[in-house]
């Protein structure tokens, strides 16, 4: 057989073997490109396009290209697609804590792994051909967002290691690119892997299953079009080229066009009168929005500031929750207007407390068995009240 023959082959063969991908590689196309081995882009009607090397993947064993194929599914299931590294330096470092993420959820690659810390401490290269990189032994089932922090600490611990000696080798082919706009990717993909997930996500590995269920299947808000709504156009953040918008100064070339995302503070109410099933509820969603803007000062509150930090994706599995206390939300507010000057607050609360002054865009998220008496002050007051289950 030729190579689009065996990776037809192969595509149906993982299709066959697992509900959840086969789900989601169907309708899969397949295009000759110029990439090292196989790629995967999205099609403008929703359907995944294989692009692949004829000759590397005539060269390669059906097994192997069955987990290359697989590898690059995953990078879309885990919404690695919406990280955006710094610099070229920093996208190197991403590519390693993506890898690491989804490597270890493929057999065959996860035995060909070297652990994170092994690269750092002996300065090995990969080539996503024989040697592929893992997470370290003590960091099974975590975020590419918690690799890279740890690959980030590992640098600053050691001054001596050159990260160019780890990643030179890397192939580049971790930079996506779409005939849709990311909103448009990130809507269809969502439903689409949303739908799988509810219908054979109990068939995938317990690690797995959790990490994909965290992205997908509790938040009861859509935060993308809540925040939209609530903060409109409010920053300035990133700026790509369109056809789409003319260039002023010379009529031959694409104009740029610029997308904005909020800068926003959220506070949880962790008082006594908190159960732990509503304080579950409040993560879930802190991670959704999470996914949505990326990087936000979280705040825990009780009747005082608790604890700060700096939320980021998949931090909800080591984050400890302080309080317990009576219920003040007015610190919280104060120091995300003066101290974080932020353009807008989510608070979430159980509504048992009194109505902060707040003088910036503020958005209440209160619990199933919430104070009625705050919903409707928050409501006349302020207007942006959403009621989790309600």
């Amino acid at each position: 057989m030729n190579s689009q023959e065996k990776l037809r082959y192969v595509v149906n063969s993982l299709i066959r073997k697992n509900p959840f991908y086969g789900y989601l590689l169907l309708g899969t196309s397949y295009r000759e490109a110029q990439v090292r081995n196989v790629t995967l882009t999205l099609s403008k009607s929703g359907d995944f396009v294989l692009l692949y090397n004829p000759v590397a993947v005539a060269a390669k064993s059906e097994e192997l290209l069955e987990a290359l194929v697989l590898h690059e599914l995953m990078h879309y299931i885990n919404r690695h697609y919406l990280i955006k590294p710094k610099d070229e330096r920093d996208k190197k470092i991403w590519d390693l804590a993506k890898d690491a993420a989804i490597n270890q959820f493929i057999p065959l690659l996860d035995a060909y792994s070297i652990p994170l810390n092994v690269l750092i401490a002996e300065g090995h290269g990969t080539d996503n051909e024989i040697i592929f990189v893992g997470p370290p032994v003590d960091m099974l089932n975590r975020t590419a967002e918690e690799y890279h922090d740890y690959i980030i600490s590992e640098l600053r611990r050691n001054d001596s290691f050159d990260l160019e000696v780890v990643a030179e080798s890397l192939p580049n082919e971790h930079s996506e690119t779409f005939d849709l706009p990311l909103d448009v990717v990130l809507e269809l993909l969502d439903e689409r892997i949303g739908k799988a997930f509810n219908l054979f996500g109990h068939e995938l590995p317990s690690g797995l299953m959790e990490l994909i269920g965290k992205s997908v299947g509790s938040a009861r808000i859509d935060w993308r079009t809540a925040l939209q709504r609530f903060f409109g156009v409010s920053q300035r953040s990133d700026k790509y080229q369109t056809p789409l918008r003319p260039n002023r100064r010379y009529e031959d070339q694409p104009g740029w066009r610029y997308t904005y995302e909020p800068r926003i503070t959220v506070i949880i109410d962790t008082s006594g009168s908190i159960i732990e099933e509503e304080m579950n509820e409040f993560l879930t969603e802190v991670e959704s929005i999470a996914r949505v803007v990326g990087g936000f000062k979280l705040i825990q509150v009780d009747k005082s500031v608790r604890f700060v930090t700096e939320y980021r994706l998949g931090k909800w599995k080591d984050l400890e929750i302080y309080g317990g206390g009576e219920t003040d939300l007015q610190p919280a507010v104060d120091m995300a207007e003066h101290d974080f000057r932020s353009e807008g607050i989510v608070i979430f609360t159980d509504g048992y407390v009194d109505l902060p002054k707040v003088t910036r865009r503020v958005l209440f998220v209160l619990s199933r068995q919430h104070n009625v008496d705050f919903y409707l002050d928050a409501k006349r007051i302020y207007g942006s009240v959403y009621v989790l289950g309600g």
